[in-house]
């Protein structure tokens, strides 16, 4: 399993929300390429990037700051936040980014995404971001009536890279990932599934490991920021 450890952005610093509430943000660095750095320095091997008011505005707003860090660093970085036609898909895989996460045009347009994942196979991953396992859009401002599982099986033929699953309700929490729902959805899609929400320390990492299911990796925020999580441990445990 792969630990990405997770860069949200707003207004240009590194933040962290409570529960995706973008009104209880906390900046733990603002500086988001010297956090990148310190991550990659410290041997982590991937980059989850979020470009939270782009999420919001519909568009990319901290570009500069996802530049910068795909600049300073050397790793795979995928980024997910407003980004939601081909223009600004070809854009930032042009720029070096390794992989983008749709979330809000899996529901709204999900004929793009396959015409992005036939245009870039394998840089195009599918953000399902859920309250009570049903999907939520627009920066998780809008619920749907669309549950996490259905949606995933709509694109099994359409050469997505990964799946990143999200429990809303764990996220910036500090109360664990929803493991067993993100297991179901791992053992019922052939895409890869990385857990995301509550990821809060060591025993949690060991619990999705544990759990059996075909996961292929973990997104840790506020932890590694707190040191809740230590970095070259929880870099050990998923490795070996």
């Amino acid at each position: 399993m792969i630990l990405y450890p997770a860069i949200d952005l707003k207004d240009g610093n590194c933040v962290r929300l409570y529960k995706g509430e973008m009104d209880q943000a906390t900046v733990f660095n603002d500086n988001p390429a010297a956090q990148a750095k310190a991550f990659v320095d410290a041997g982590c091997e991937w980059l989850h990037l979020v470009d939270l008011n782009g999420a919001f505005a519909g568009e990319p707003v901290n570009g500069s700051a996802v530049e910068a860090i795909l600049n300073e660093t050397n790793v795979p970085a995928q980024l997910g936040g407003g980004i939601r036609d081909m223009a600004t898909i070809e854009r930032w895989l042009s720029k070096g980014l390794q992989r983008v996460i749709l979330g809000t045009v899996a529901v709204e347009n999900p004929d793009l995404v396959r015409e992005a994942a036939r245009a870039f196979p394998g840089h195009v991953a599918i953000g399902l971001d859920a309250r009570d396992g049903v999907v939520a859009t627009r920066g998780w401002a809008e619920e749907t009536d669309i549950e996490v599982t259905e949606l995933a099986k709509q694109f099994e033929d359409a050469g997505i890279s990964a799946l990143i699953y999200t429990d809303i309700n764990r996220d910036g929490a500090m109360q664990g990932p929803n493991v067993k729902a993100t297991a179901a959805l791992a053992n019922a899609v052939s895409i890869p599934v990385i857990a995301s929400g509550g990821v809060s320390s060591l025993s949690d990492l060991a619990e999705l490991k544990a759990s059996g299911a075909p996961l292929d990796g973990a997104i840790s925020g506020r932890a590694l920021y707190d040191g809740a999580i230590d970095l070259k441990e929880a870099l050990d445990l998923l490795k070996n």
